[in-house]
């Protein structure tokens, strides 16, 4: 499945995702995250460790909801897997998702010790409203 070009547009501006993980038990984690597009598929990064990252390294499958900032009553729901986790180039995506969500040139909210990752997500089945 790819996004339509008017949400890749959406989701090109400084939108958050809520994207969903599955914890261990099964149930579902979810939590506000910067994205990037990249062609049909889209990049969420995070750290190494966190309850995100152990969970999608466990279970790829993943799901997000996005809302229009123009228009509260369009949506975008998306069932999805992560196709890819690295931690190369994630230093970069990070600092590039702070200048879009932040307006500063690299993320400011750093601790020490921290290892970036970029999950790749291929979106599986798409659904919009409105």
């Amino acid at each position: 499945m790819s996004l339509s070009d008017a949400w890749k547009a959406i989701l090109n501006q400084p939108v958050l995702i809520h994207l969903t993980t599955l914890n261990d038990d099964g149930s579902p984690s979810t939590s506000p995250v910067w994205v990037a597009v990249d062609g049909d598929d889209l990049i969420v990064n995070s750290a190494v460790g966190r309850l995100k990252d152990r969970n999608v390294r466990r279970d790829p499958r993943v799901a997000f909801s996005a809302v229009d900032p123009a228009n509260d009553y369009h949506a975008l729901m998306v069932q999805g897997r992560v196709v890819e986790i690295s931690t190369e180039g994630a230093d970069d995506q990070i600092d590039a998702l702070a200048k879009k969500y932040l307006g500063k040139d690299k993320y400011p909210f750093r601790q020490p010790g921290e290892v970036r990752v970029n999950y790749r997500i291929r979106p599986e089945k798409v659904a919009g409203m409105g």
